[in-house]
């Protein structure tokens, strides 16, 4: 069976992108010194605003541990089966 990374409900990829970056801050990996520098410029579209535009937090993920990427990535499935086991049970 082959892996792919595509993307299965493309309609998803938005709130996917929220929920990485809401956990993010959550954990306390959002740093203000990153923002407005340019340094984060390839992740600006996916927080939604350009780098330097609000002076808002981002995430610079190329400073992240791996262990650090992957609790956000963790969280992100705990908090995604959560609420499909939540919905299943509605229903039942």
């Amino acid at each position: 069976m082959s892996r792919s990374n595509k993307v299965v409900v493309p309609t998803s990829k938005a709130a996917l992108n929220q929920l990485k970056y809401e956990i993010a801050a959550e954990f306390g990996l959002t740093s203000g010194a990153f923002a407005g520098t340019g340094a984060d410029s390839e992740f600006a579209g996916e927080l939604g605003e350009q780098a330097g535009a609000g002076g808002g937090h981002s995430v610079h993920w190329s400073a992240l541990s791996t262990r650090q990427a992957g609790s956000v990535g963790g969280e992100i499935t705990k908090r995604l089966i959560a609420q499909a086991e939540s919905v299943l049970n509605g229903y039942q």
